[in-house]
């Protein structure tokens, strides 16, 4: 191990969207025990500093690979093509069309029941639109066209956690 490697080096893992959960899971515990500053207490500040520098890295590292969404984002960027979705929010125009439809019908939105209709038509479009990203980098090893379909996955994040916030207040 290393701290310049990457989080799929660092967690022994193939360099592809396709993973297991449970086998990220099961590596950061391993990792964990392997680097937690508890080991090291009777080596010194200087071992534990060390040992600290580690657990924040693995921690790190888990945080993007357990996040489908992020691990899409970093292989992007693993592969040379930034995400950049502050600068860019260039969409396919029917996707832009599908979210003006999304947040009229949220404005529109009343009940709870239309509220939950709408955030699981969202949910089926992220599910999608995850698939497709897994093919563009796994299969097509297209980073550029997976960079967009992230884009769009951020998208769909932020209009799912609105209708969240919707829900909430009805409950409030």
């Amino acid at each position: 191990m290393r701290l310049t490697d990457n989080d799929f080096q660092l967690f022994g893992l193939p360099e592809t969207q396709a993973q297991q959960r449970a086998d990220i899971d099961a590596r950061w515990k391993a990792l964990q025990a392997e680097v937690h500053p508890d080991r090291f207490a009777a080596e010194g500040a200087a071992a534990q500093r060390v040992a600290m520098q580690w657990a924040m890295r693995v921690n790190e590292g888990y945080q993007r690979l357990k996040d489908p969404l992020r691990r899409a984002a970093y292989l992007c960027e693993l592969r040379g093509v930034p995400v950049q979705a502050e600068n860019n929010t260039q969409m396919p125009t029917a996707f832009l069309m599908q979210q003006m439809e999304w947040r009229e019908a949220l404005d529109a939105a009343s009940s709870e029941g239309e509220l939950e209709a709408l955030d699981a038509e969202a949910a089926q479009a992220e599910t999608a639109a995850l698939a497709r990203a897994q093919r563009l980098l796994d299969d097509n090893n297209d980073a550029p066209a997976a960079a967009a379909q992230v884009r769009a996955l951020m998208f769909i994040q932020r209009f799912r956690a609105d209708i969240d916030q919707r829900l909430a207040a009805l409950d409030a």
